[in-house]
């Protein structure tokens, strides 16, 4: 007797044996105790998860001879022909080998005729997506309105290739990636039916190489006995698989998270040792890293990670050491670093030196607490508050004594005058007064209110000196323009105002005023209008020693040109 494949022998039989697809065969049976029973289903998912399975399934729930019931006998002939797939009236069509409008006729022939002995006909067409366009027009009638003997169960692993004709007439069910503990605990069950010693580590290596695929896995354990008999160690299974040992792994990770560079450098000495391949490993730290990011946010993890609850424990304690933010970083650097491996002649030294970077990482500071402290510094500037600075040494006792370090470092401002933000190390107490300064302090002063604000100061730059008699200060826009606006801001102005006076060390009395078109010949220009003002006398004053150069005339008489264009050859 040949041998049959594990994949075959221990198929589901029934709905209680698919595994990981709880939610279809509750709708399917659901469906056949009330009697409501479509005519066309649409089985999509991964391979391997049981769709072919599930549509033999429910051909034997209509079809057994005990009666239509979701638990079918499983002894009746009809039964155990669907079992063995020689059903006579169920037809399993490969939808990648008849894939013409011809072989549609055909089934469509074979319709109109009564099933030979069982209650329906069903046909079975696995891969529909491979139909071309012809053969899904020529469906489209007989599957809208079938004859009430026929059934059609369609399994494909790409629905988006299906015409949304064939949809709009199917009931669909997606089936789901099987998680690793149900196909573990399969694993457990069919090793102990086919009495194979092997552990719950090695079997969770199989069942993980599956990648929810319960096919997949079951022809790796298949692989797994041919190699190793009926007694499995996890050397081997791990040596056959080329799997990254999963204590290398959390080594690895723990490395990283303690900041142990040694540790790391001698994990991916071992990779190399042991022959695996870096860019696999760094895809299983991926893996591993992206586990205890989600242990940082999810309270039950277990749904979204394929780990067993051993190696959820041990994650769990490795993601306690390190926080959220530079986890996050982790996984970001080390996607960048698989992406690199795949074409680096290095790929040693550039997985070496990506650990070290992670492992020499400075901790992430959070976002939202450094933008707390620039907004209390704006607040105290803007309120004329002192700024937190080192006090300054005094070498003479004359000197006024700097505020102790015990004092509170806030302290009121008068009730009438702004205290100025900014004041020098070697101020006295009382402000020098500077009334001689004219207007000729009008550049200086939007100099130094740019160094301290540039936002303001760049604004600054298009207003003009009306008043400049100390203490009092006007300051001009254009009336309705975006400058006079931002200026006349409550708070840009108590800033401007403690600046000012800051810079003047006296009280002063500034006012921002608006400037009509016809008032502009009677208040000095803005800086930004000096500025484009002198920018266009000397590109004029450029382009009237080129065009006179005697170089340039000679050209344009010789070559007979023209100048389309001068520009200066330096930037200023």
């Amino acid at each position: 007797m040949s041998y049959v494949v594990l994949a075959r022998k221990y198929r589901p039989q029934s709905f209680e044996d698919l595994v990981g697809q709880e939610h279809v065969s509750r709708t399917l049976v659901n469906a056949i105790d009330s009697g409501r029973v479509h005519h066309a289903f649409l089985f999509t998912g991964a391979r391997g998860v049981g769709k072919t399975s599930a549509a033999r399934i429910f051909a034997k729930a209509l079809n057994c001879e005990q009666g239509l019931s979701p638990q079918p006998c499983q002894q009746c002939s009809s039964c155990l022909e669907i079992t063995a797939g020689q059903g006579l009236d169920v037809f399993e069509i490969d939808g990648a080998s008849n894939t013409g409008v011809d072989d549609i006729r055909e089934l469509r022939e074979n319709i109109r005729y009564l099933p030979s002995r069982s209650r329906f006909k069903i046909f079975i067409i696995d891969e529909v997506h491979m139909l071309s366009i012809n053969a899904f027009n020529a469906l489209l009638k007989t599957l809208e309105e079938p004859p009430a003997h026929a059934k059609f169960i369609f399994a494909t692993t790409e629905p988006h290739k299906i015409p949304i004709t064939i949809l709009s007439r199917c009931q669909r069910f997606d089936f789901r990636k099987i998680p690793l503990p149900a196909v573990t605990a399969r694993l457990r069950e069919i090793a102990l039916a086919e009495q194979i010693e092997i552990s719950d580590r090695a079997l969770a290596l199989v069942a993980r190489r599956g990648e929810g695929s319960m096919r997949d896995a079951l022809s790796t354990f298949d692989q797994i006995i041919a190699f190793c008999g009926m007694e499995v160690a996890d050397e081997e299974v791990q040596g056959l698989l080329g799997m990254v040992d999963r204590r290398l792994l959390l080594d690895t990770v723990e490395g990283v998270v303690e900041r142990d560079s040694r540790r790391v450098l001698d994990s991916v000495r071992r990779v190399d040792d042991l022959g695996h391949s870096f860019r696999q490993f760094c895809q299983e730290l991926v893996e591993a890293f992206r586990a205890l990011v989600l242990l940082k946010v999810v309270t039950e993890p277990a749904e979204l990670l394929e780990a067993t609850a051993d190696e959820l424990a041990q994650l769990q304690q490795l993601a306690d050491k390190g926080s959220f933010d530079d986890l996050q970083r982790v996984v970001t650097l080390l996607v960048k670093t698989e992406a690199e491996l795949a074409g680096s002649s290095f790929p040693r030294l550039a997985l070496e030196m990506a650990l070290m970077r992670l492992t020499h990482l400075p901790p992430g500071k959070e976002i939202g607490a450094l933008l707390r402290k620039v907004e209390d510094l704006e607040r105290r500037l803007a309120s004329g508050g002192p700024v937190a600075a080192p006090p300054v040494a005094r070498s003479a006792p004359a000197e006024p004594v700097p505020v102790p370090a015990e004092e509170p470092p806030a302290v009121e401002p008068p009730p009438t005058k702004v205290v100025p933000p900014i004041e020098s190390a070697g101020a006295t107490a009382q402000p020098v007064v500077r009334s001689s300064i004219g207007i000729d302090s009008w550049p200086e002063l939007v100099r130094h209110v740019r160094k301290e604000r540039p936002r303001i100061g760049s604004i600054l730059e298009h207003g003009r000196p009306v008043r400049f008699e100390l203490p009092d200060l006007e300051v001009g826009f254009a009336a309705g323009s975006f400058h006079l606006e931002q200026m006349k801001d409550a708070e840009t102005a108590a800033i401007f105002q403690g600046l000012v006076e800051g810079f003047f060390q006296q009280s002063l009395n500034v006012r921002i005023v608006a400037v009509a078109d016809d008032q502009g010949d009677q208040v000095p220009p803005s800086l930004a209008e000096e500025r484009r003002s002198r920018e266009t006398g000397r590109k004029e004053q450029l382009e009237k020693e080129a065009r006179d150069h005697p170089v340039v005339k000679a050209a344009q008489e010789i070559l007979g040109g023209e100048i389309v264009e001068i520009k200066p050859l330096d930037k200023e």
